[in-house]
């Protein structure tokens, strides 16, 4: 087979991965890209795409469920409903698939050469990929790593039989009736409420003394109701110990050091995520490491001349939208760009029920920074919006400098307040002090009044508590 000289070899079809390679494409840049699985990587495929599909499945299911078995406030009356799971993943798979059509299409369309298969550095400039045709050596310029991370796997609770990943999780065809969840962070509750949504009756067990551990207490306050009131048994200060004798239990330890067995049909083991560093000739690179992952530099930069590193692979925040800015950033680098990584905000968004963004600094973070702050908060009880949407849970909350009124972070929690993730990016990456936000026109009757009626509580002046 013919060898492939380019100037540009993207490792991994990710969202960083395929980003990096449309845009150095764009640019007149000879670009190769190669991938095992799907185009998209797990954000596309086994991740952000179909989770949210489920979560928006189980919501419908569950309003549906709710308007059968009790008088509803609107008037709606239905007959019992009905859940086929497996043809809700077959419309999943569906979205999966345009987008995975999609992403194809959008390389080819700028000129980028696709190979399939698992590629292997054999050294800082040579990669050799085993596809269906046989073994292709490719030789590049320059080397972007895009290989992503993977479920952390536990010791006690290997994958396998009743212990699944979100991966399986993603593409069961029955609800479980009892599904243990090892692990309250965002991916565990997510999933989690989708299922007891659809009926299953979930039980989250988290090592730490709170779920979500990595938001306040004030922004997960909501989040708990709603479980209780979903009949989610939450379990703190938990250890997860093993599968019982006979692999229909978990076995685990309390706060109080006694042990209990946890009857499931299914273990859904997320207890976070870590970098694909294994299988593809790490070994054969001499790269400076931060723990675990890849160490890199403002221009996404390893320590050898000619590798650049994006993505999960290069540490927190492992989230999708930082892969694709950095894979962006470095393709115009290759073209001969100037650029750096100087970004005020990566916003992150947990899409539980009700749902959380973050952006910037907390409270409590700016105060460690030795900064006195403004804080302003607003209530969804008061946003006309949320009542008639029948979703008053929740607030938003800007933290503003004391001196100057900088706009340092902004935290919201209720329904579909991930669509604000864009306005609180904004307004970091702008410099937006207090006064801009509160004197900037909000459509009124939406849920974005919120953002500016905290502003106007931080500035002492708000109008409508």
């Amino acid at each position: 087979m013919k060898e492939i000289v380019c100037k540009l070899l993207v490792i991994g079809a990710g969202p960083g991965g395929y980003i990096c390679a449309i845009r150095a494409g764009q640019l007149g840049v000879d670009t190769v890209i190669v991938e095992a699985g799907k185009a998209g990587g797990t954000c596309l495929n086994i991740g952000c795409i179909p989770s949210k599909a489920l979560i928006h499945a189980a919501e419908e299911f569950d309003k549906v469920r709710h308007m059968s078995s009790a008088p509803d406030a609107l008037g709606i009356s239905v007959e019992q409903p009905k859940l086929d799971l497996a043809q809700t993943v077959r419309w999943k798979d569906g979205i999966v698939g345009r987008l995975n059509s999609g992403v194809l299409g959008l390389l080819r369309k700028a000129k980028v050469k696709i190979v399939h298969g698992p590629a292997r550095f054999r050294d800082g400039k040579t990669v050799e990929v085993e596809t269906e045709t046989g073994t292709q050596v490719i030789r590049a310029e320059t080397v972007v790593i895009a290989t992503g991370s993977e479920p952390v796997e536990l010791p006690s609770l290997p994958f396998g039989g009743p212990v699944i990943s979100s991966t399986e999780a993603l593409s069961l065809t029955t609800v479980p009736k009892r599904l243990v969840v090892v692990g309250g962070g965002y991916i565990g509750l997510e999933l989690g409420t989708a299922f007891a949504k659809m009926g299953a009756e979930v039980t989250v067990v988290e090592a730490t003394p709170q779920i979500l551990p990595q938001y306040d207490a004030e922004l997960v306050k909501p989040v708990a109701k709603r479980l209780a009131e979903l009949g989610v048994q939450v379990l703190t200060d938990t250890k997860a110990k093993g599968l019982s004798g006979q692999g229909d239990a978990l076995l685990i330890e309390t706060a109080d050091g006694r042990e209990q067995s946890l009857p499931a049909d299914r273990i859904l083991v997320t207890v976070g995520r870590r970098p694909r560093t294994e299988g593809w000739g790490l070994e054969e690179l001499d790269l400076d490491r931060a723990g675990r992952f890849i160490r890199i530099d403002d221009r996404c930069r390893t320590s050898m001349r000619g590798v650049h590193a994006i993505g999960d692979v290069t540490g927190e925040p492992m989230l999708a939208h930082r892969a694709m800015a950095q894979g962006e950033m470095v393709a115009e680098i290759v073209a001969g760009r100037k650029r750096s990584w100087d970004k005020r905000s990566i916003p992150a968004v947990c899409f539980t029920d009700p749902e959380i963004v973050t952006a910037g600094l907390s409270p409590d973070e700016a105060r460690d920074q030795g900064l006195e702050v403004r804080i302003g908060q607003f209530p969804f009880t008061a946003n006309g919006r949320a009542m008639t949407t029948q979703s008053e849970d929740g607030f938003v909350r800007v933290v503003a400098r004391a001196d100057t009124n900088l706009v340092l972070g902004l935290q919201a929690v209720g329904a579909g307040i991930s669509e604000l993730s864009s306005a609180f990016s904004l307004a970091l990456e702008m410099g937006a002090r207090l006064e801009d936000i509160a004197g900037t026109i909000h459509a009124h009757p939406t849920r974005s009044e919120g953002l500016q009626e905290a502003a106007l509580k931080a500035l002492g002046h708000a109008l409508h508590i």
